[in-house]
């Protein structure tokens, strides 16, 4: 049997973040590691404040990386604003994640506020793709993302719509690619 165990040094792989490879079948290139900005900001009790986030940031910016995942629910807002700070100047050079799904009402219990009684404030339905996504457009100071993620399946909203509305938001160029994760492969399929 062959050995196909990896024993390639952990420092290797992570000087190699200008080693792009390209995202699935696209010609989109991206660096083999995403940085996720879950935890920028401090909101939900845990995480790193502005300037520790910023020195993530650019430790990975500075050794090549170009791939960044957020989304609308982090830190109630506070990963993507941190985020679109630090692209604001490189946005050309960055490849920036969003999602959009999950009830902004999440954010709100973590930050120990009362949440909104709003039962469209998460979904897979085209209102809450087109209102998440304009509000992290809006606090990451940016006018398009490059990929836009549903988050996770709520099994309620009738696939055709949410393909409609994926493509209805690629074809106005507010995001240019869409993705998919947390969700059966047969929802996929």
């Amino acid at each position: 049997m062959k050995d196909t165990s990896d024993s390639t040094s952990i420092d290797k792989a992570l000087t190699a973040l200008d080693n792009y490879v390209l995202l699935g079948k696209s010609g989109l290139r991206v660096s083999p590691l995403t940085l996720g900005t879950m935890t920028f900001g401090e909101k939900w009790g845990f995480g790193a404040d502005n300037e520790t986030s910023k020195k993530i940031f650019d430790a990975y910016y500075d050794k090549g990386g170009n791939f960044f995942d957020t989304a609308n629910v982090y830190t109630n807002g506070d990963s993507e604003r941190f985020l679109g700070e630090y692209i604001s100047n490189k946005r050309s050079q960055c490849v920036v994640a969003t999602k959009y799904s999950i009830n902004t009402s999440l954010g709100e219990l973590q930050a120990g506020l009362t949440p909104s009684r709003n039962p469209n404030a998460g979904g897979n339905h085209r209102k809450n793709l087109v209102e998440t996504l304009d509000g992290s457009l809006k606090r990451m100071g940016t006018g398009y993302v490059d990929v836009l993620y549903v988050h996770a399946w709520e099994y309620r909203t009738p696939i055709s719509e949410v393909m409609r509305a994926l493509d209805d938001v690629v074809r106005s160029g507010k995001a240019h690619y869409v993705a998919i994760s947390d969700t059966p492969s047969w929802v996929i399929s």
